[in-house]
């Protein structure tokens, strides 16, 4: 056995030093956040740094949740995360898959994603393709330009070759056809794959900000990230008054700023758990060549 020296428990020491302090600083502002959200306007005028509220009120929760513009851009971001990451895993599993066979022409289509993937349009072009296709001032148009991540494609093409190709074989010649061994043998074993990029999918459709803006024009249809830089960036609170609000007396303007931070955050923060079994198979996917 090893014997530990005075230096490595000098190194050890130093190195949970670091994490502690790293840690610190991502949760400090985070619990900031929480604590600003909850207090009330007399706490927050008299408090200069605020890490737990002497008194807990939720009247920036109320403000907001009883605003109809913040619930359905709450709607309309949840709906784009869920249908988006359907759609991308759909659709990247697919060709994903087909990439992974051997059939004539498969090095011209790989070249092609590796292209896009390497050069990509622009802004511009890009603005105008969806003009062009009519999906301005709608939620499409923050899902499909953004079907296929090139990236995802290639590693989930790669963690398909690693599947052994005599499982393909053997449900061929027990009469299943190219579906039926994609169905349900294929994805079945890809639950890993598919939870990793189906989170990576979920928290870019959650948190799209620039293409809301690029992309839609019609406050109506704004995403929560959008809303949100309302909100924090400009300041503009006004856009949570525009309907009758239950409380005649608003709160503060930074509790209701630090309020709606939170709940844009903590959804894609639920998500996470539910995943994590998968999650820690799956980071590693692609690292084995077929």
């Amino acid at each position: 056995m090893h014997h530990r020296t005075w230096l490595d428990r000098i190194a050890d020491g130093v190195i949970l030093i670091i994490l502690l302090l790293v840690a610190a600083a991502m949760i400090i502002p985070f619990v900031y956040i929480f604590s600003i959200s909850f207090s009330s306007m007399e706490e927050y005028l008299r408090r200069t740094f605020i890490l737990w509220p002497e008194r807990w009120v939720t009247s920036a929760y109320q403000y907001i949740l009883s605003n109809d513009r913040f619930v359905k851009s709450v709607g309309i971001t949840a709906y784009i995360t869920v249908v988006g990451t359907l759609l991308n895993l759909a659709f990247t599993t697919t060709m994903a898959y087909g990439l992974s066979r051997k059939f004539y022409g498969r090095k011209v289509f790989l070249f092609m994603v590796l292209f896009t993937f390497l050069f990509s349009a622009g802004i511009i072009p890009t603005y105008l393709i969806v003009k062009a296709t009519g999906l301005l001032n709608s939620v499409w148009a923050l899902i499909i330009p953004v079907l296929i991540s090139p990236w995802n494609l290639i590693v989930f093409s790669q963690f398909f070759k690693s599947i052994p190709e005599e499982l393909n074989e053997a449900a061929l010649i027990d009469g299943a056809g190219p579906f039926t061994v994609f169905g349900r043998i294929i994805l079945p074993l890809s639950k890993p794959a598919l939870a990793t990029f189906g989170l990576f999918y979920a928290v870019s459709h959650w948190n799209a900000y620039f293409s809301g803006i690029l992309y839609i024009s019609n406050p109506k249809l704004w995403p929560i990230q959008v809303l949100l830089r309302q909100i924090v960036v400009v300041n503009d609170t006004s856009s949570l008054t525009m309907t009758e609000q239950v409380l005649s007396d608003p709160p503060p303007a930074e509790t209701i700023q630090m309020a709606a931070i939170l709940l844009a955050t903590v959804p894609i923060l639920i998500l996470y758990p539910f995943l994590q079994k998968h999650f820690a198979k799956g980071v590693m996917i692609g690292s084995v060549k077929g």
